[in-house]
């Protein structure tokens, strides 16, 4: 069975050693850069499964190459790393495109958790729909497949990255039911967090960019005050 492949990319040689041999430890194959000249490289070779993506860099920096490669359709789950540990910090990292964001230092067995989770999730496992028989759910213009992980709106397909993918497949699977930001961060992470975490709400509105036509007035995605967030797939009547 061929091993997942992970690319590191950071620019302290201690931590890609570091990381790489615990990830090898684990079963992956892992390839380093220490700057985005070095990653590139990798990268016109073949994509990885999954990239950990330091922030701070000489020259192009982490935020940088994610939003660059973010523009590509289909690029694979990023995990970004940074000694910037910050909620602000993590908000920005995930608007860029980052699936998660780890600050430093961490322990590599937290790395590891976050990186199943992030793989787990591209690869489809949702447990609230392991059970459900409906592959295709229409909404609006729109048509989500689940078994070909795409969006569309009226023919036209639309790129999502990984979170937003699973955030959206939450969604039209639990659709008109109120869903807590506490219970769709289980769904979303599978990994101890901050109580008081607020990047859901960074990654519903990403979201709502690209699928509602005025984002401040949601048609689909709406807020419940003290509930959390509610999904009508009738839009707006």
């Amino acid at each position: 069975m061929e091993k997942d492949t992970i690319y590191v990319t950071d620019d302290d040689p201690g931590i890609r050693e570091l990381v790489a041999e615990y990830l090898t430890s684990q079963g992956y194959a892992v390839e380093t850069a220490g700057d985005a000249i070095s990653l590139d490289r990798l990268l016109a070779r073949r994509l990885p499964d999954l990239l950990v993506l330091d922030w701070m860099m000489p020259g192009e920096d982490g935020l940088s190459i994610a939003r660059r490669l973010r523009a590509q359709p289909g690029f694979p789950p990023i995990i970004m790393l940074s000694a910037r540990g910050e909620d602000i910090d993590r908000i920005i990292g995930l608007e860029v495109g980052a699936d998660d964001y780890l600050p430093k230092p961490f322990n590599p067995r937290e790395l590891l958790a976050r990186i199943r989770a992030v793989m787990r999730r591209q690869g489809g496992v949702v447990a609230t729909t392991a059970t459900d028989t409906s592959k295709r759910f229409q909404f609006g213009p729109f048509s989500v497949n689940l078994d070909a992980r795409t969006l569309t709106r009226d023919g036209a397909e639309i790129t999502l990255t990984t979170g937003e993918y699973e955030l959206l497949e939450i969604f039209v699977t639990h659709a008109n039911r109120a869903l807590s930001r506490d219970w769709l961060m289980d769904q979303l992470r599978g990994f101890e967090r901050d109580p008081f975490d607020r990047s859901i709400d960074v990654r519903v509105n990403r979201l709502r960019k690209k699928i509602e036509d005025d984002p401040a007035s949601p048609a689909y995605i709406r807020t419940q005050r003290g509930q959390g967030y509610l999904f009508v797939p009738q839009g707006k009547g």
